[in-house]
């Protein structure tokens, strides 16, 4: 069924300013089974112009490269879910790029995971170099874990910062993102709780194989900011993270308010109880617990 060991897939928009320094780095993998896999979300710069020319070039591993209407970098992963040829599949960034040893490293930590436990996959670490990373450094070479001990609310020593993840392709296609109409962007944390949720674990290991640079006008930098201008995705995934971290009836009740807040400028209360799923009643209670602190905050 699958015709390569490793996809190495890439969302991009606009992002042919950094391309490059990613092509570079796969051109230099020890490793050589792999397929990288591009899917445009509707670039309008030299993007396909790009990929004309390195397709045509002579590299060790096959380029195929899929130009989509934009719709977020959701819809792109689902895209690739369905065109990708490899076992495994990593999702590498337009603006990052990988370590020389990185799917070789892949490769032999999903070849000794065993056989008789569920795992979906295995995480790599990020750094700002291939020597140096912002993130915890276990005491032994892995730790296995559920994606959900990212969170402090579920583990006392969750997992932190931004890592590599690696899921085995069949796996990842049962666990596709929702799609809602005029919207964006859904966190991917959507489907990696849901994996955890079915108690699915990953190996997550120490060595530094992805360099990650901060771009000012990339995801990561856009903030909550993209969370609230998608309203049914952020919903959803408030609405799951609490089920899944089990939270109590005050945290619950916190997340209603917090989400109340970002939204009541634009939906109607109805709206934000379907989407964040709560009863009308509650998030009536949100609207005029907000009204009662304005006035104090007012008159203080």
């Amino acid at each position: 069924m699958f015709t390569h060991r490793i996809t190495v897939f890439t969302p991009t928009y606009n992002r042919a300013h950094t391309l490059e320094r990613l092509y570079q780095s796969l051109q230099q993998q020890i490793f050589i089974d792999f397929e990288w896999l591009v899917i445009d979300d509707g670039s309008t710069d030299r993007t396909p112009v790009l990929f004309e020319k390195w397709t045509a070039e002579e590299n060790p591993f096959p380029i195929h490269y899929h130009f989509k209407e934009n719709g977020g970098k959701h819809t792109a992963i689902n895209f690739g879910l369905d065109q990708a040829q490899g076992e495994l599949f990593f999702t590498a960034d337009s603006d990052d790029f990988l370590t020389n040893d990185a799917l070789q490293k892949v490769n032999r930590w999903a070849a000794s995971l065993p056989a008789n436990e569920k795992f979906c996959g295995v995480v790599g670490n990020l750094g700002n170099s291939p020597d140096e990373t912002p993130n915890t450094i276990f005491k032994r070479e892995w730790r296995d874990a559920t994606l959900l001990e990212r969170y402090p609310e579920v583990s006392v020593t969750p997992l932190d910062g931004e890592r590599a993840f690696i899921f085995f392709t069949e796996i990842h296609k049962r666990y596709r993102y929702p799609e809602f109409e005029n919207e964006k962007f859904i966190t991917e944390a959507v489907a990696w709780n849901r994996m955890a949720h079915n108690g699915f674990k990953m190996r997550v290991f120490n060595d530094i194989i992805y360099i990650y640079k901060f771009l000012p006008n990339g995801l990561t930098s856009s903030g909550s900011k993209i969370f609230i201008d998608n309203s049914k995705g952020y919903g959803l995934w408030l609405k799951e993270k609490a089920q899944f971290c089990k939270y109590s009836t005050r945290m619950k009740l916190k997340m209603y308010y917090s989400y109340f807040s970002s939204q009541k400028s634009r939906l109607s209360t109805t709206e934000i109880a379907t989407n964040i799923g709560a009863s009308y009643l509650v998030i009536s209670l949100m609207s005029i617990l907000y009204s009662l602190k304005n006035c104090y905050n007012r008159f203080r």
